[in-house]
């Protein structure tokens, strides 16, 4: 068994009272966060017990904070902290924009089918929620429930809660089916599976729509207004949703589409960034922003769910392999009409097909020595027995 997380999101229902009283909580909790952040970015102090000793009283007199949101604004400050340390290995000061609350399940808040249960600065108060899709997870003996946040976009209180729960593993040897899955900007996936069959979902709509947000963009960019910085912003955040949900949509067909115990080969695309020098300039905003890694995230969690597996393999030449023959040459690809012709044996076929084709036997391959791998394993510890 291994474990799973997902994200819940609820939304609830609030009323003008009920803002104002959950606006207030979010706003001192910010400020607290922002107040402990100034004093660990000096001190260089990230164990809770030495913070908790000299801020504990600060939080509570100075922020009005009860006693469970003091000790969550510590916990929110070192988490943030750490996370900076980790990625860019160096102390840097996080700055607590937005208005924010994080609550650990049964201290700060709790949930049933139908109330959900909330600290705030002038004690705990019980609230509405809509509560489609959620039945399921209040199964406790299944799914756990972690440290919530709860934020306010335009009006509407959210609260995204993590809910684990175990799956179970899939095994090399349970493998039933593989699909080589080759990623790009014309198809935004073109596939090949065990039953020699080829898919394709068309990236042309997504590039046009990429194009029109770009030109967009510079239309705003050019008008340096207040107005157009937040437009900016908007759009922006409007592209993101509208990939993810894209991306949302291909992973899950992907995963559907396949029965458990399938592997998904995909190209292990994590230098792509630095492939970019070697793009024409204008090209370049569709080549770095277009979404790869989202939708390898989105693929691998949704493959877990279902018993199966995505493994990353060595993406060079995989579009200039004849999947027939093995001759490798660059000229095999033409880019500009996406067309592979073998230089050695003539056989054609889409480039990204190709490609697909040969994670799909890379992936035969990884299994063959997996199996291997596992006999010898075997034969040992039987002759050392």
């Amino acid at each position: 068994m291994e474990q799973m997380t997902i994200t819940a999101k609820v939304q609830i229902a609030a009323t003008d009272a009920d803002k104002v009283l959950l606006d207030e909580t979010m706003s001192v909790y910010r400020d607290a966060c922002n107040y402990v952040s100034g004093y660990v970015f000096q001190t260089h102090d990230l164990k809770q017990f030495s913070l908790n000793k000299v801020l504990y009283s600060t939080l509570r007199e100075k922020f009005g904070l009860k006693s469970q949101m003091a000790q969550s604004v510590l916990k929110t400050v070192i988490a943030r902290y750490r996370t900076i340390l980790e990625n860019q290995n160096k102390w840097i000061r996080p700055t607590f924009k937005k208005p924010q609350y994080d609550l650990v399940w049964n201290r700060d808040y709790s949930l049933t089918q139908n109330c959900f249960s909330v600290n705030t600065l002038n004690g705990r108060v019980k609230l509405p929620y809509f509560a489609e899709g959620m039945s399921k997870y209040f199964d406790h003996t299944i799914y756990r429930f972690g440290t919530a946040k709860l934020t306010n976009k335009h009006g509407k209180y959210y609260l995204y809660i993590p809910v684990t729960y175990d799956v179970e593993k899939s095994n090399i040897s349970d493998i039933c089916n593989v699909v080589g899955i080759d990623r790009g900007i014309n198809f935004v996936v073109a596939t090949y599976d065990s039953h020699h069959k080829s898919g394709f979902v068309s990236g042309k709509a997504i590039k046009q729509k990429r194009a029109n947000y770009s030109k967009l963009r510079k239309e705003l960019q050019m008008r340096q207004t207040p107005s157009s910085r937040r437009r900016l912003k908007a759009i922006g955040h409007r592209e993101n949703r509208w990939m993810q949900d894209v991306n949302h949509c291909v992973s899950k067909a992907l995963v559907e589409n396949n029965p458990k115990h399938t592997l998904f080969v995909l190209e292990d695309l994590s230098g792509i960034r630095n492939a970019t020098e070697r793009v024409k300039t204008k090209d370049r905003y569709v080549s770095v922003s277009w979404s790869f890694y989202d939708l390898e995230q989105k693929l691998i969690y949704k493959a877990k769910q279902n018993q199966s597996s995505v493994i990353k393999v060595d993406p060079r030449y995989t579009s200039q392999c004849c999947p027939v023959c093995g001759h490798t040459e660059k000229s095999n690809r033409n880019k500009k009409i996406h067309l592979f012709t073998c230089k050695n044996c003539g056989y054609q076929s889409n480039d990204d097909r190709i490609g697909a084709m040969n994670l799909y036997r890379m992936g035969i391959n990884y299994l063959s020595d997996s199996q291997s791998t596992k006999e010898s394993n075997d034969s040992y510890t039987v002759a050392t027995e």
